[in-house]
């Protein structure tokens, strides 16, 4: 009779350890860079791409670059010139906003991150306390830079710079979703005169340029205003930017809400919800949530349109450096001068970009 096979638990084979070209660095490489035979060409022909550009860039802006001169003839030519930095560096930063007072910019800046921080961060110490300040940050703001009661005023024309484009564009961005927000909602609203005030609003806005809505903020609103109402160029611009950004934005949202599976809202209707309390504590966060990606482009695409405020006359960042080129002491320093304002842009923007990416992960909820 045979007898049953037992085999002892010591005996049994342990785990082997994964393939080494799947772990490690071997392993990322593997998965992300020659995943295949399509892969691995592309790899390669970037790798070429960044070895024939990226050196010679270094060399001509880090390792032959000159950093001293009172001008353009004080470089020798065979890298770059940034000499410019030191004399030119507060017009970039504060346009033409006065030297003596420029610390009411540095402070504004400042007090941007703590008003900013117990919105994108968690855990932040005294959260409760910073949503209230970020509340009244704005009127601080326009009191630093304006100034009155007490402080010098300084007409919103000096700004100008890296200084403006952050006005302008933190302004727009903070007002833009709120009122793409009720645009959207309006959009889908069961009343008529909401509905069609917000489809009309959204196509006409959207199917016009920015650039033709500055100038209509700067040379025909003001026709329309009465004689004794004077709106400031800068908040002209903000509202025409806000406005721009708003009917994209609204389209975004749109888009979240409509892909809100219809159950959502028979079971807020269930729990006896109203209207703004299924859409506050239901709705709208799921559709925000679906809606990041489009949300951030939308706030990237509005911080650098904000070098478009030089048609009417005010000097954006680009302003400043076109300006700067043309001076005949810093002739022929374009290419310095543009790679010097791409890095702010690059910087803001991409700093815009990885924190989305890090919202987006943080709310992924799926389950894998």
């Amino acid at each position: 009779m045979n007898q049953p096979f037992h085999r002892n638990p010591d005996d049994m084979i342990g785990e082997r350890p994964p393939p080494l070209a799947t772990v490690g660095i071997p392993g990322w490489l593997r998965t992300n860079l020659f995943a295949s035979w399509g892969h691995s060409l592309l790899t390669i022909a970037a790798l070429y791409l960044l070895w024939i550009s990226v050196p010679p860039f270094l060399q001509w802006a880090i390792f032959d670059a000159q950093t001293y001169g009172t001008d353009r003839f004080a470089c020798s030519g065979e890298g770059a010139c940034w000499a410019w930095i030191d004399q030119r560096i507060g017009q970039f930063l504060y346009g033409f906003y006065p030297s003596e007072e420029t610390w009411r910019i540095n402070i504004a800046v400042a007090l941007l991150f703590p008003a900013l921080a117990p919105w994108l961060l968690d855990n932040v110490p005294g959260r409760k306390y910073l949503r209230w300040f970020s509340v009244i940050y704005p009127v601080i703001v326009v009191y630093l830079l304006v100034g009155g009661f007490g402080l010098e005023k300084v007409t919103t024309d000096k700004l100008g710079g890296f200084s403006l484009n952050l006005v302008v564009g933190l302004a727009g961005i903070v007002l833009s979703l709120p009122v793409g927000v009720l645009l959207a909602l309006g959009r889908q609203s069961r009343l008529p005169l909401i509905r069609w005030f917000s489809i009309i609003f959204i196509e006409v806005v959207r199917g016009v340029p920015l650039i033709t809505l500055l100038f209509v903020s700067n040379i025909i609103l003001p026709i329309f205003l009465p004689p004794d109402v004077a709106l400031d160029s800068v908040v002209r611009v903000i509202v025409m930017v806000t406005a721009f950004a708003s009917a994209y934005m609204a389209e975004v949202i749109r888009g979240g809400l409509q892909a809100i599976p219809k159950g959502q809202y028979e079971a807020a209707q269930a729990m006896g919800l109203g209207y703004w309390q299924s859409m506050r504590l239901i709705i709208l966060p799921q559709a925000l949530k679906i809606s990041i990606p489009g949300i951030v482009n939308t706030f990237i695409g509005l911080f650098k349109d904000t070098t478009l405020v030089i048609v009417i006359g005010l000097f954006d960042i680009l302003g400043i450096a076109n300006a700067m080129v043309s001076n005949p002491d810093w002739l022929g320093l374009s290419s310095e001068t543009y790679v010097f304002v791409s890095l702010f842009f690059f910087v803001v923007c991409f700093a815009m970009s990885r924190y989305s990416m890090r919202l987006e992960r943080k709310l992924d909820t799926d389950i894998r």
